[in-house]
């Protein structure tokens, strides 16, 4: 069964050796367990439901709870100390998109907040209840989740979007076929969440990101039916796609997504290689991803991440003799590993493995083969549960990932695991912080850094440990001029730094555009944008600004993004002396 606290399926564990213990404890001190809250506890705490009857409407406590909140850190605070706060009041589970329309309606008539709802695996804060103080509607959207059509000439595939990653898989395969999306959240999130948060996957450098496969579709909106079809190509003004990407729920409720896909790959390999620096490893992999090979994944962890995955992988001995090897080709201190893969036609997949071993050995890389290699790919989906072996040991895990140029690669990494140390020293408190580059391009590469730190067993603290680490790592994100998100979406947890690259003109662009589709602001209100009000008159408008200058408050329609303030500042975050000067981004 699901854990309602943690990731995954609550029979899998993947449980944390003494050894990596051990490891952990030298680097930031020992952990110490606590007991958390129960299921029932947390059940109880939830404020009794707001909702008019509809008969597609559940309102019990256990469904609510389940619906609640996704996988952020905030969000596991909430579920492990039974805090949850606000909830939503009702969950639907719609099976036909006239139902959708149906719940949408009734959402319109009793001014209810609607959050769709997918695999719950949102690590930004994408589902989280209460945004725009209304009663609050989550629509699970996972039995909409059937295969509806497979064109073999064009390679369109149409599925409901609420369908599982491996269900997914499972229809194509049947047909031959593949989407190869493939994010660590696989096994539990939906086609429809890819779509609206713009997600990436672990072999994105062959398949592309979810904005190269999403063809078309149709999107339930509380003004109407926003249908998109599928071309090859078109010059026909703005491409409707890109309203529906990363529109995390703010138009409407994604109900079916046409996407593009492949024959199954007739060959697939992962080969491991180590250089002795992280310069040698950086200008191995910026050569690789220029070249275009025809390779399907590239992913480079830094000296301390490769030094963490050996430290956790166990086998002592043989990763002693390894090492050994390593070490007499000059790999030691400092060494970083890199995963090669190539997905397709046995000897167009291999001659592109064989080229690029042959670049990296001109950067003193050294290949090991594909035992390591194969062993990721075994394990690529159940990493994520150390997460929950860590929390039973005291610690926390967290992620942040931007992207930037090649030049800004390094700096950005460094800047970011710096400001981790820093912000948990406020605390008293030691981080273990390490980066990978998960997704390589022509133009830079996505820098993906890890946080390990202890927990202090009490919420308000542990929050704010959170939150201080959370605004620095963003801060420095934007000062480095990398995007606030590769990978993850904005949710509430990244909205207050969406200014900084948008500017202004952007932000009111994407203000109109959800106005336009949902002028009452009742689609998951406070996602990337603060929540929007209903659509006034101009009469009202005005009197509402004068309302509001005459009591001394700033106007709803003065807001610009100078006023935005992220958790825990006590300065407007895109003031103007606290605009980033990068190249490239909006000041």
């Amino acid at each position: 069964m699901r854990r309602w606290n943690g990731w995954g399926d609550d029979t899998i564990n993947f449980a944390l050796e003494p050894d990596a213990l051990a490891f952990l404890a030298q680097r930031i001190g020992a952990g110490t367990a606590r007991q958390d809250a129960t299921f029932e506890q947390a059940c109880n705490a939830l404020a009794p439901s707001r909702l008019p009857y509809h008969k597609l409407i559940e309102t019990s406590a256990p469904v609510r709870l389940r619906n609640a909140l996704g996988q952020s850190l905030p969000d596991w605070l909430k579920l492990r100390y039974g805090r949850i706060g606000t909830a939503p009041d009702g969950v639907a589970f719609p099976e036909s998109v006239d139902e959708v329309r149906e719940l949408l309606q009734y959402a319109q008539r009793y001014n209810v907040a609607v959050v769709p709802h997918g695999g719950g695996t949102s690590v930004a804060g994408h589902l989280t209840a209460g945004e725009g103080g209304q009663a609050t509607l989550a629509v699970n959207m996972t039995r909409l989740c059937r295969m509806a059509h497979l064109d073999r000439e064009s390679q369109l595939a149409t599925f409901g979007a609420g369908v599982f990653g491996p269900d997914l898989e499972a229809q194509l395969r049947a047909h031959g076929y593949t989407l190869g999306h493939y994010p660590q959240s696989f096994e539990y999130s939906t086609l429809g969440g890819w779509v609206v948060t713009r997600s990436s996957g672990q072999q994105s450098l062959r398949y592309g990101r979810i904005e190269l496969m999403f063809a078309g579709g149709s999107v339930e909106t509380p003004v109407g039916r926003l249908d998109i079809p599928a071309f090859p190509a078109s010059a026909a003004g703005t491409d409707l796609r890109e309203i529906v990407l990363g529109s995390e729920g703010r138009i409407g409720i994604l109900t079916e997504a046409t996407v593009r896909v492949s024959p199954l790959p007739d060959y697939e390999a992962f080969h491991a290689l180590f250089f002795p620096s992280w310069e040698l490893a950086e200008a191995a992999v910026r050569e690789l991803a220029q070249a275009k090979l025809g390779l399907s994944m590239l992913r480079l962890s830094n000296a301390l991440e490769t030094t963490t995955m050996l430290a956790l992988a166990g086998h002592r001995k043989l990763i002693g003799l390894m090492e050994s090897w390593l070490s007499l080709r000059g790999c030691k201190e400092g060494k970083c590993m890199l995963m090669v893969g190539a997905s397709g036609a046995r000897p167009q997949a291999r001659a592109a493995i064989s080229a690029a071993l042959r670049i990296a050995r001109r950067h003193r890389g050294a290949h090991i083969g594909r035992k390591m290699g194969d062993k990721w790919k075994q394990n690529r989906f159940r990493n994520v549960y150390l997460r929950n072996a860590a929390w039973e040991h005291g610690y926390v895990i967290d992620t942040v990932e931007t992207a930037v140029d090649w030049p800004r690669v390094e700096l950005t990494m460094k800047a970011v695991e710096a400001a981790a140390t820093e912000a948990l020293a406020r605390h008293g408190e030691q981080v273990h912080a390490y980066t990978h580059l998960s997704h390589l391009y022509a133009q830079g590469a996505s820098v993906y850094s890890t946080f390990v730190y202890r927990l202090a067993g009490n919420y308000e603290e542990d929050l704010a440990r959170w939150r201080t680490l959370k605004h620095a790592v963003s801060q420095a994100i934007v000062d480095s001029g990398g995007t606030i998100s590769h990978q993850h979406g904005v949710g509430s947890d990244h909205a207050p730094y969406l200014a900084a690259e948008k500017g202004a003109s952007g932000i009111a662009a994407m203000e109109a555009i959800f106005r336009h589709f949902d002028p009452q602001g009742i689609m998951n209100p406070g996602k990337l944008l603060p929540a929007t009000k209903p659509a006034l008159m101009p009469g009202q408008a005005q009197a509402q600004a004068a309302r509001a200058l005459a009591s001394g408050m700033p106007s709803p329609l003065l807001w610009s993004p100078s006023t935005a303030r992220p958790f825990g500042s006590e300065q407007p975050f895109a003031s103007a002396q606290a605009a980033p000067t990068a190249p490239g981004l909006p000041s």
